[in-house]
């Protein structure tokens, strides 16, 4: 069993409803939801639209692999209604974004998935839910409080 963090954010729809959605899906498909944070608004980022994010952070205990969690979780999105992924830094609005955040403490980069995700510390709407559930999150290699 691994434990992995996963960032879930939805901008359209009933959004909290569709958070909900997601972590029971998650729990049925991906592994036992161990943790969740508190459900934060923001802005999207990266794009304009009129719609604000609900974001929250869970933590999930799983079996699956990086890619198999990555493949469960693009599934999931697909079932809530999410039409495509982002991609080269197009952002969209969507009824549910699922990001690996963490995976145990693997790092890995690859054409389709990076661990840690490469904008944790980038997105204060990820950061601050993440810090929430995993109060050791937050020192860099070096050793410094991020």
């Amino acid at each position: 069993m691994v434990i992995s963090y996963l960032g879930l954010g939805s901008n359209i729809g009933n959004r909290e409803v569709i958070l909900g959605q997601a972590i029971n899906l998650i729990g049925q498909k991906a592994g036992k939801v161990i943790r969740f944070s508190d459900i934060v608004e923001s802005e999207p980022m990266g794009f304009e639209s009129r719609n604000m994010f609900l974001n929250m952070v869970i933590a999930i205990e799983t079996e699956l692999s990086p890619q198999q969690l990555l493949e469960t979780t693009c599934q999931i999105e697909q079932q809530l209604g999410r039409q495509t992924k982002s991609a080269d830094g197009h952002y969209s609005d969507r009824t549910i974004d699922i990001d690996i955040l963490l995976y145990g403490d693997l790092k890995c980069s690859s054409k389709k998935l990076t661990i840690p995700h490469p904008h944790i510390n980038e997105r204060p709407f990820v950061l601050e839910p993440l810090k929430q559930i995993n109060p050791e999150y937050g020192r860099q290699l070096s050793g410094k409080e991020i």
